[in-house]
């Protein structure tokens, strides 16, 4: 794909099974987007052909998508549905005209076939569908009937999600899908992709998100589009071996050709110069062969598989050229391009480095906290990472113990000797109005101007991109220029709230690596688990529903084994009673049916006897002259009349 002289990607030839989670990666501006809109059709490549399946449905999540349009957020859900909602129609049409003995016979069979597949594309649960969707993705019973226009961007943009997620197609294309969601709504999604039906792939800064749900890496860079197998922690290791597997091919080749243009040098002028004349012929196609296709080639191809991909001259350069050509030879990339950050601490702080007491979170206007903080305690060298739903108060909770926000209740105590360095979510500590040069002197006032533009080299910003104003910079310009300065610092406590927001992975990797090493103190406000997990020692979890912080000691990834099993005993016990209800249900269900049994046999031994008796009463009204007779009959009528009242007594008691 080219914009007029410019190429953003070639030779870019990979397909995309069924089933497939495949994650695009690479660096800021490589050109991820771009072919994502060719893919789903928005662009026509400059060169080469997209083939798609007949009849596919591809559903594409821009990275800026808003939901737009006047109805309630429920109403364009149940759009979505707007075939289903047609059958369930028809069907209650075709029953109406079943009752019709007429029309019953021919309206059945039509009837069938169309509940058969208004089951099948689930219409019986599609209001279920939506709930749990919209729930999912972080939205209360609340936001149902509230219009599009009356959400947030990032409610709208979860609107979006949700719509398209409904729509049920064959592939789906997000481009960071997890923007704008919290880390409850970003698990649900993960659960959401893992089974569901279809294809997905998806370009995303969340390193953790890649690991729950993608089995294949597509690496895009500068110089093309590499595959690898397994999550993004896999693709991270073969990378690794990748990289060095060409290094030492490079070694190898170099050494190689080094001893090659040794001999020809030796004996171009001796005896030996056919042979001579001879290398410096093969030696010279090689070097074109390399400059054209890369280390790479010379072991993965056979020589005539290179020479038929590139057009190599059979005239030998001169002896001085070849060796000239050979030393500019370039080694393998064997690493993204990389930030240069360098975190010092500068003073050691004391070993208690903050403490609470009584902490309460919040606006004083609000008239009730955000939330409550349990007595807490953080040592020198420790990560607390701040986690909880957007709007629970973690921003509030950093400026609480910056001082720039009074505590509600209680109070902060800071260590001694520390100096506090803190990176701002919406890095409102830049000046828009001034340039990156302007911004890096108010934190160094000492460096010349020189040493400013090598220093923002460092973060990839090169020639007159220095006189840019802050106004003009991307999210992840500023968040490099907020890493440049945090990083002249010195400070010994960190305050970051989200460093990785519009970072690419890339960058990431290179903050968490320099994070990881520093020797100071962290408090980490952050969605991003990937980097909670390698840095957090402690978890604090703000509950908005509770107004509490909850404290956990140990790493992410503890921290998540536990509520698994927290999650796994609820679920047994809820299972256990489940089982109990049962069987309870079951044993009163015999004994209800025991009961009613036993009532009808004695309804019928009543009747029976009911009949005895008026046999017996007859006869005693006309006596034989017999008395012993007599005297029989009314002993069997008396007995009769007790077994009576026993049953009577029976059925009463079984009735009640």
């Amino acid at each position: 794909m080219s914009y007029g002289s410019v190429d953003i990607f070639t030779d870019i030839s990979v397909s995309v099974p069924r089933d497939a989670r495949i994650a695009i990666v690479g660096p800021n501006g490589v050109g991820k987007t771009t072919l994502f809109r060719v893919l789903v059709g928005l662009e026509e490549p400059t060169d080469g052909r997209v083939f798609r399946a007949q009849g596919i449905k591809i559903g594409y999540l821009p990275q800026e998508a808003v939901l737009n349009g006047t109805h309630s957020l429920w109403d364009e859900c149940l759009d979505v549905m707007s075939e289903v909602r047609a059958m369930e129609t028809e069907l209650a049409r075709l029953e109406g005209a079943m009752a019709n003995p007429e029309q019953a016979e021919q309206v059945l069979e039509r009837y069938g076939l169309l509940q058969e597949e208004f089951e099948r594309r689930g219409g019986y649960v599609y209001e279920t569908r939506i709930r749990t969707t919209l729930s999912g993705l972080g939205f209360s019973d609340n936001d149902y009937n509230r219009p599009l226009t009356q959400l947030s961007g990032g409610q709208r943009t979860r609107a979006f999600l949700a719509r398209l997620l409904l729509s049920d197609p064959d592939l789906l294309v997000l481009d960071e899908p997890t923007n704008h969601l919290d880390i409850a709504a970003v698990e649900w999604l993960e659960g959401y992709l893992r089974i569901w039906n279809g294809s997905v792939v998806v370009v995303s800064h969340d390193r953790y998100f890649l690991d729950k749900v993608v089995d294949h890496i597509w690496e895009m860079s500068s110089e093309g589009l590499e595959t690898y197998r397994g999550n993004y922690s896999a693709y991270l290791l073969r990378r690794q071996e990748r990289w060095e597997l060409r290094r030492k091919i490079y070694l190898s080749e170099m050494q190689r050709l080094e001893k090659e243009m040794d001999f020809i040098k030796r004996n171009i002028a001796s005896q030996r110069v056919q042979m001579a004349k001879g290398k410096l012929r093969r030696l010279s196609r090689e070097v074109e062969a390399i400059e054209r296709l890369g280390f790479d080639a010379l072991q993965s191809k056979s020589w005539s598989e290179i020479t038929n991909l590139v057009k190599i001259s059979d005239h030998p350069m001169g002896v001085a050229e070849a060796e000239r050509r050979m030393r500019a030879l370039r080694g393998p990339k064997t690493r993204p391009p990389r930030l240069n950050i360098d975190l010092k601490t500068g003073l050691r702080s004391g070993d208690l480095v903050l403490r609470t007491r009584e902490l309460e979170i919040g606006y004083a206007d609000e008239g009730r906290p955000l939330f409550k903080a349990p007595d807490l305690l953080l040592k020198r060298g420790e990560c607390a990472a701040v986690i909880g739903p957007n709007g629970a108060g973690k921003t509030t909770f950093l400026k609480t113990l910056l001082q720039r926000i009074p505590p509600l209740a209680g109070e902060v105590i800071l260590g001694a000797s520390l100096k506090i360095g803190y990176f701002a979510q919406a890095h409102e500590d830049l000046d828009p109005k001034r340039t990156l040069l302007a911004e890096i002197e108010t934190v160094a006032p000492n460096m010349l101007q020189a040493e400013i533009r090598s220093y923002l080299a460092r973060f990839s910003f090169t020639r007159d991109e220095v006189f840019k104003q802050v106004s003009t910079l991307s999210g992840g310009e500023r968040g490099r220029l907020a890493l440049a300065k945090l990083s002249l610092g010195n400070a010994n406590l960190l305050l970051l709230d989200e460093p990785t927001n519009h970072l690419d992975i890339p960058s990431q990797e290179i903050l968490q690596e320099v994070l990881a090493q520093y020797q100071g103190t962290i408090m980490l406000v952050s969605h991003d688990r990937y980097l909670i997990d390698a840095l957090g020692t402690h978890i604090w979890e703000i509950e908005p529903d509770e107004a509490h912080l909850r404290v956990f000691k140990g790493t992410y990834s503890e921290y998540r084994a536990q509520e698994v099993a927290q999650q796994t005993v609820k679920q047994e016990s809820a299972r256990e009673r489940y089982r109990v209800d049962k069987r309870s249900a079951a044993r009163s269900s015999t004994a209800e049916r025991k009961r009613r049994a036993r009532m009808q046999e004695i309804e019928g031994l009543i009747t029976d006897l009911d009949a005895q008796l008026a046999s017996l009463g007859t006869k005693l009204e006309n006596p034989t002259p017999d008395q012993v007779q007599v005297e029989k009959l009314g002993r069997e009528y008396v007995q009769v009349q007790e077994e009576l009242e026993l049953l009577w007594e029976e059925w009463g008691e079984l009735h009640e």
